[in-house]
């Protein structure tokens, strides 16, 4: 699989970036009834929750990483990613579970 890459934005919202680091998993999920961005896709830590949402703008995207409206119809309901990098500008993640069946691939 040709890795995907994507930017977590808005932790200033949450709780912060300081405590992420490479190789931490976020968990991707979409939420289609999201009243500013029906192709808004949720960024969580188990333990933590909600950090943060993957970017959707081309202000907010890091690099050549995917916008959220890109990424949308590539992956399930739910996925997984891993970070790559903690930037001042968000987290720069790469996809590794595009949906819970792939786990059983």
């Amino acid at each position: 699989m040709k890795k995907l890459y994507f930017t977590v934005t808005g932790t200033d919202h949450r709780h912060g970036q300081d405590f992420v680091e490479p190789k931490m998993t976020v968990l991707l999920e979409k939420e289609p009834d999201n009243e500013y961005d029906t192709e808004a896709i949720k960024v969580s830590m188990e333990g933590i929750g909600q950090i943060g949402y993957v970017a959707n703008s081309p202000y907010t995207v890091v690099g050549e990483s995917y916008s959220a409206g890109r990424l949308y119809d590539k992956i399930g309901d739910k996925a997984e990613g891993t970070v790559l990098y903690v930037l001042p500008k968000g987290l720069l993640c790469y996809l590794t579970v595009k949906s819970p069946k792939d786990e059983d691939r």
